[in-house]
């Protein structure tokens, strides 16, 4: 089997936030897009799904139903919380918890978000790729994509797509040698 890639496959403002500063994705509700601007399509490829705590929190907020049932689901978390049905809680270090997920996972392993995560995974060069869907909107603040003190690191862009209003692009890391 081939080994699995970790994709960062999210929605961004134009100028460059994953959410509002409160962690609200509401300016995300009436984007004019193409079906699921498709997510259905990735989400069959994924095996497990990797977020922030907080990024969790406002995933529970958002929705009744847990939208990742089914999937392998790690929230990183430095406060100890119970495991449920859904999630498994972890303060695991990225450096051995990501190289298991990739060997054990049928299919990508998704970081779902949010900036500080995306951050750390970029500092230990274990994105293999990004998957950015730029929404045409500014919203002038909020909760960046690539937090202050990033590294820099480079990736190669290897598709385009439109879904209405929204531009997708993809991008492979030159930086950690995934391929």
């Amino acid at each position: 089997m081939e080994k699995s890639k970790v994709i960062l496959y999210i929605a961004m403002s134009l100028d460059g936030y994953i959410a509002r500063p409160d962690g609200a994705v509401d300016w995300l509700d009436d984007v004019e897009g193409d079906g699921d601007n498709g997510y259905s399509e990735f989400y069959s490829k994924v095996g497990s799904v990797i977020m922030g705590r907080k990024t969790y929190e406002e995933v529970l907020r958002l929705t009744d139903e847990f939208p990742y049932a089914g999937k392998p689901c790690y929230v990183l978390s430095r406060q100890s919380q119970e495991s449920n049905s859904h999630v498994n809680f972890t303060d695991e270090e990225l450096e051995s918890l990501i190289p298991r997920l990739k060997e054990q996972s049928e299919g990508y392993v998704w970081l779902v978000g949010g900036g500080q995560l995306v951050k750390q995974f970029l500092e230990k060069k274990l994105i293999d790729e990004l998957e950015l869907y730029i929404i045409p909107k500014v919203i002038g603040e909020g909760i960046p994509l690539f937090p202050e003190g990033t590294l820099p690191a480079n990736f190669e862009l290897t598709g385009t797509e439109s879904y209405g209003q929204i531009a997708a692009l993809k991008y492979k890391s030159k930086t950690n040698g995934a391929g």
